[in-house]
């Protein structure tokens, strides 16, 4: 007996994907039949966690009423047969020559970018291309600040720094720390009854949080390199994990690059929430506020109503050409 049914991509491991039917936590295998090709993109990845896809499977008469789960095996499959149209979802662009992009998750709703002030040292180019690529994608974002335990007394003013310039530009931003415990009760209640993005760049302490939050689980867990203090990949493959108190987080591979896509250059300001709110006060429309004569948004940097780190971040966009490294 052949059915037809509906479920959500919540594993992506090379050429097999895991499915439930949220928020039911009901996994079993899948592949893709055929080629799966998207209008409008031009991401390496037609399927994606978080997807909504419809999928065929052969299963014995008996397993007509919801019973086929435990005859979906590896070596017999669902297969997935279309993607549903997507409410939002995050991508970016590849680190490498090519002009390939990638979908890092879809149907989301919220994400969590998590950053450190130290350890690694953070890179605010890399927190504003992933913030700017949430605004793009109707993608509700969240800050949190892990590891505050290590750093919050020896960077103090780096850190009032830093909620200064985020929380005036509209973002929340959640103290955590996945070894002592603080902060992670609040996120957790954030996460509940969501779909949620965990993403940052490598070493962050992504996974050790999803542990924090549900001791349950079982994310690989990495450690500092100590030559640059930067992050080693822990994580090897986009997966969803269902929260024990509510709700659904897809961890992704630490990153090290985030390249913009489809995003045209008088559009990036666009995406700067605090950019946004000065620019109908600029002489000029468009403006691009970089030389035009009466540009609100350079005299609010100049004024310090805006960050000059924010404002570096978007003439660093503007002058991207290719891929971003």
């Amino acid at each position: 007996m052949i059915i037809k049914e509906q479920a959500t991509v919540v594993k992506h491991t090379g050429s097999h994907y895991m499915l439930a039917q949220l928020p039911s936590w009901n996994l079993f295998p899948a592949v893709l039949r055929g080629k799966i090709r998207l209008k409008g993109t031009t991401a390496t990845n037609p399927v994606a966690v978080g997807d909504v896809v419809t999928f065929e499977a052969d299963v014995p008469d008996s397993a007509a009423d919801g019973g086929y789960v435990e005859h979906l095996t590896l070596e017999n499959p669902a297969a997935i047969t279309s993607v549903h149209p997507r409410k939002n979802y995050i991508i970016r662009k590849s680190t490498n020559l090519s002009r390939q992009s990638h979908i890092i998750a879809a149907n989301l709703d919220r994400a969590f970018i998590i950053a450190t002030i130290d350890f690694p040292e953070i890179k605010l180019p890399f927190l504003d291309r992933l913030l700017v690529t949430c605004e793009v994608y109707n993608v509700p974002a969240t800050i949190v600040l892990n590891k505050v335990d290590l750093y919050r007394e020896s960077h103090a003013e780096m850190l009032e720094a830093f909620h200064e310039i985020y929380e005036g530009a509209g973002y929340p931003i959640i103290e955590v720390s996945a070894l002592t415990g603080e902060g992670v009760d609040k996120l957790r209640e954030a996460c509940s009854g969501h779909v949620s993005l965990f993403s940052g760049v490598s070493g962050v302490g992504k996974s050790s949080l999803i542990k924090a939050l549900d001791p349950s689980l079982d994310p690989k867990v990495g450690e500092i390199s100590d030559v640059h203090l930067q992050g080693k990949h822990t994580t090897t493959f986009y997966e969803m994990y269902s929260l024990a108190s509510g709700g659904f987080i897809v961890d992704t591979p630490g990153l090290r690059g985030f390249g913009l896509v489809d995003l045209k250059k008088e559009e990036i300001a666009l995406y700067f929430p605090e950019m946004l709110r000065v620019s109908e006060d600029c002489r000029f429309a468009p403006c691009t506020h970089t030389h035009e004569p009466g540009c609100a948004v350079k005299e609010a940097v100049e004024a310090g109503e805006i960050s000059y780190d924010r404002y570096s971040s978007y003439l660093g966009m503007l002058d991207e050409e290719g891929k971003y490294r």
